[in-house]
C-alpha cells in the first residue's frame, strides 16, 4: 500500500461518516413519540419497534452477505472469514433494533450493491 500510496483504512471512511446518521436515526425512531404506532406498510405497523416477524433483519443480513460477495476478496483468509461472519452477527444484532433503522440499513446495502455492480460490471466496459 505504501508503493501505491493507498491508505488501507480508506475503506472505513464511508462507514465512519454513517455512524452519526445511524445513531441519530436510532434515537429518533426509538424515542420519538410521534412515530410510535405510526403505520408504515405491509406487516410493519410501527417503525419505532422491532419487526414482529423478523423479515427485515433477515433481509438486511442477506443484502449484507450479497454485498460482501460482490466486494473483491482479500488475500488474507482470516479477514475473509470475518467478512463472511459479519452478516450473521449483524442479523442477530439488528433483531432488537427498530424496524425503521433496519430498513435504513437494508436500503443502504441495496444502494451499495447497485453501486458495486455498476462499477465492476457496467463502468468496466
Amino acid at each position: 500500500y505504501k508503493k501505491y500510496k493507498v491508505n488501507p483504512l480508506g475503506g472505513c471512511l464511508p462507514m465512519l461518516l454513517q455512524i452519526p446518521v445511524f445513531i441519530s436515526l436510532y434515537h429518533a425512531l426509538f424515542f420519538s413519540i410521534e412515530l410510535r404506532g405510526a403505520p408504515f406498510m405491509l406487516w410493519i405497523q410501527d417503525l419505532s419497534v422491532q419487526d414482529p416477524y423478523y423479515v427485515t433483519p433477515v433481509l438486511m443480513g442477506a443484502t449484507m452477505f450479497l454485498q460482501q460477495k460482490l466486494t473483491p476478496s482479500t488475500a488474507d483468509p482470516v479477514q475473509q472469514k470475518i467478512f463472511m461472519f459479519m452478516p450473521i452477527l449483524f442479523t442477530f444484532l439488528f433483531i432488537t433494533f427498530p424496524a425503521g433503522l433496519v430498513i435504513y440499513w437494508t436500503v443502504n446495502n441495496l444502494l451499495t450493491i447497485a453501486q458495486q455492480y455498476y462499477i465492476y460490471h457496467i463502468a468496466k466496459d
